[in-house]
């Protein structure tokens, strides 16, 4: 399997974890409740555009991960692959102490697990030229160079 789709489906798999986490937090009265006041549960984060415009731009780096996992030079890949899991492994690990709801820390682990895994891809990337993607195939010639038409030259 190419080190590009891998790396791109892995960051998909987190996200939907991610994501699922967040959403059942909903089921949650104390969560639910804290929206209706406009604060994070169990915090004194309050919800406002600030708080918005920032869960925005922590969600877009694996979200674009997806994408940029695709579309980037091998060497490029890696560090950013590599540097992005980090980051948002570290931070999962802080939300998650200290969490007594289950879900939750299920949801954490398996998250971590994934961002690992990321790491480990993107650090056993082959690091020679970006062999991921299917190169075109090249026949050898049957013919030999006597076989070949000679074009007169003028």
């Amino acid at each position: 399997m190419p080190a590009k789709v891998v790396l791109s489906g892995l960051w998909v798999s987190m996200l939907f974890v991610f994501a699922y986490v967040d959403i059942f937090g909903f089921f949650r009265a104390d969560v639910i409740n804290g929206v209706l006041t406009g604060d994070v549960a169990g915090t004194s984060i309050v919800i406002d555009q600030t708080f918005l415009t920032l869960a925005t731009a922590y969600i877009l780096a694996p979200s674009l991960m997806i994408v940029a996992s695709l579309l980037l030079h091998a060497k490029v890949n890696r560090v950013i692959n590599i540097i992005v899991s980090l980051i948002y492994l570290v931070s999962i690990v802080v939300t998650v102490l200290g969490e007594s709801w289950t879900y939750y820390v299920l949801g954490s682990i398996v998250e971590i697990l994934l961002l690992l895994a990321i790491m480990n891809s993107a650090w056993n990337w082959e690091k020679r030229a970006d062999t991921s993607l299917p190169q075109p195939a090249t026949l050898p010639s049957t013919k030999s160079s006597a076989d070949r038409p000679v074009t007169p030259s003028i």
